[in-house]
């Protein structure tokens, strides 16, 4: 993460994403506050619609406004939620993160306190990516 911003910045602007949640299906709301390398905070929350499949989680709405305004660049992302339990993000988000993020660190933290942080590398052991792509 870059010195300009501080992890509890990144988690309060996660959390303050989450306020915006439009969850009228499952009441779930979850707020994500993307870093990018020049400490600027991208927020995210979650959208959902009554077709599911079109639902956006909020860690895919702050990389892709991000990177709809020029960013490419990130050095760590927050969640959160409000759960006793911490939740990481989903299988897709991990895919995306990979792919634009690539190993950030990722802080997980809940509106009680709860907080832990942990590397792609680790929420997406053995990860698909460009690499895997041939030109044949």
């Amino acid at each position: 993460m870059s010195s300009e911003v501080s992890n509890t910045d990144l988690i309060a602007a996660a959390a303050e994403a989450r306020e915006r949640a439009h969850v009228p299906f499952s009441h779930f709301q979850v707020g994500a506050a993307l870093e990018t390398v020049t400490g600027e905070i991208i927020k995210g929350c979650n959208i959902e619609n009554a077709s599911y499949g079109l639902t956006l989680c909020a860690e895919r709405v702050a990389i892709f406004k991000a990177v709809s305004d020029g960013q490419r660049e990130f050095s760590a992302l927050a969640v959160v939620v409000d759960t006793d339990e911490l939740t990481p993000p989903c299988g897709a988000c991990r895919q995306i993160i990979w792919e634009f993020c690539g190993d950030i660190p990722v802080t997980m933290a809940n509106l009680k306190g709860r907080v832990e942080t942990m590397r792609m590398s680790e929420l997406l052991p053995k990860a698909f990516d460009a690499g895997f792509l041939s030109d044949s």
